[in-house]
């Protein structure tokens, strides 16, 4: 039986699955990512990698890599990764491993899509676009099913589309980001100080305090204005919504659907579906290996 290996480089934690190229997981493992400005992380990605190899009882046939930051050109590495995981820039994992097979790397919310794409929230659709809403706001877009990558490997970075050219400028120099309007790491910010968290905002929003309402109603308003925005660039059939902040449920999506009513453009009544995201921590995992199937030569069936 051939198999293959995918792995995702989180913040948190390190998630690995020997998965069958239908999709069949056959051994799955997780360790904390301890990303303490070393390079101990490594040997955690090594260590994931054998015991999935160890339990299905065989090498894989192909194995995959994703991992934050910009992969190279020929994405056997991240070339373009500062500030996380030391080390991480120009591993070439086949190296690593000690595989004498490409082991091809996609960026984690690039992967996520994939992974979604083929087993998840939106399968069998060649059209969507991706936001993961968390601490910062991720992403990533598929076009007539071809994963948007760009130039540089930028393409996907949607939190840092300007929703306010007056704005503050985000972490990327781009003013009044989606990024700033609605992800966890302005939310003290967004509510002068009086929450910590989304979690906190939105369980009092839901509460009534009219405070946290209106600051998390206007989050949700640019979220629904980003939306429009890339609906009509991109023209998904699909708009997945994962992360942490996806856990708000009603909260979140009945506003948003009520913003996208006014804000969305139907020709003929057409209207792009939102979904939530279905794979949770795994999708990346599994994008990472049906990428690494996909580039095998030939792929398996």
């Amino acid at each position: 039986m051939n198999y293959g290996i995918g792995i995702d480089l989180g913040g948190t934690n390190i998630k690995g699955l020997a998965v069958t190229a239908g999709g069949r997981v056959l051994a799955e493992a997780s360790v904390p990512t301890a990303d303490d400005g070393h390079s101990r992380w490594q040997e955690n990605v090594r260590q994931i990698f054998h015991k999935l190899q160890t339990r299905v009882k065989k090498p894989p046939t192909f194995v995959g890599i994703a991992a934050p930051g910009l992969p190279a050109k020929d994405q056997m590495a991240i070339a373009f990764m500062p500030g996380r995981m030391a080390g991480l820039e120009n591993i070439v994992w086949s190296n690593f491993l000690g595989l004498p097979h490409p082991v091809p790397v996609l960026n984690d919310a690039q992967a996520a899509l994939l992974g979604e794409m083929w087993l998840g929230a939106a399968q069998g659709s060649p059209h969507v676009v991706l936001l993961t809403l968390g601490t910062g706001v991720g992403g990533a877009a598929a076009v007539d099913g071809h994963l948007l990558r760009g130039y540089l490997g930028r393409a996907g970075h949607l939190g840092h589309i300007s929703l306010n050219p007056q704005g503050p400028l985000d972490i990327t120099g781009t003013p009044g980001s989606l990024e700033d309007a609605i992800g966890d790491c302005t939310v003290r910010l967004r509510s002068g100080g009086r929450f910590s968290s989304t979690k906190d905002l939105v369980a009092a929003s839901v509460r009534g305090d009219p405070l946290a309402k209106a600051v998390w109603l206007a989050s949700v308003r640019a979220l629904a204005a980003a939306i429009a925005s890339l609906i009509n660039v991109l023209d998904p059939e699909i708009v997945i919504l994962g992360g942490g902040i996806t856990k708000a449920g009603p909260a979140l999506f009945r506003p948003l659907r009520r913003f996208l009513d006014d804000f969305e453009w139907r020709p003929g009544g057409a209207r792009s579906r939102i979904v939530r995201a279905r794979l949770g921590a795994r999708a990346g995992a599994f994008g990472a290996a049906r990428y690494a199937n996909q580039k095998a030569s030939p792929p398996l069936a």
